[in-house]
């Protein structure tokens, strides 16, 4: 069994199983009802998303390559990991790497560049908590 981390809107691999959408945002112009059928995501849990204000510091530095980028990049990311160090965030991450010994699932957000989203940081997280995750 295994946690899949994705790129939401993407295709489904086989077994991957319920798919949760770790996104602040529903995706814009997708009838709620499109959400699972399109690929987007089964279950929304907005909880393991970073906070409005570092979605807004990791979209800065999404395309900036510079140093000033990477520095952004470093800012969002230790933000990110203290947002996900909160009781209730760090006992949603234990849930999921628990679940991830039992079941298959994937969790996602829509970034084209997973090194330049919060999943590639939730990824380790989950790692990091015991979870089995795949391709790592």
């Amino acid at each position: 069994m295994t946690v899949r981390i994705v790129r939401l809107g993407t295709p489904r691999h086989p077994g991957e199983g319920t798919r949760i959408g770790t996104v602040r945002r529903p995706p814009r112009g997708v009838p709620k009802a499109g959400f699972a059928s399109g690929d987007w995501y089964d279950v929304w849990f907005p909880n393991l998303s970073p906070s409005p204000e570092l979605v807004k510091r990791a979209l800065a530095s999404q395309s900036d390559l510079s140093a000033a980028g990477e520095k952004e990049w470093a800012a969002f990311a230790r933000g990110y990991r203290a947002e996900m160090a909160r009781p209730g965030n760090a006992r949603a991450i234990a849930l999921l790497a628990t679940l991830s010994q039992q079941a298959n699932f994937s969790v996602g957000c829509y970034c084209e560049n997973e090194s330049r989203c919060h999943r590639a940081i939730l990824r380790a997280l989950l790692r990091d908590a015991g979870a089995s995750v795949d391709g790592t």
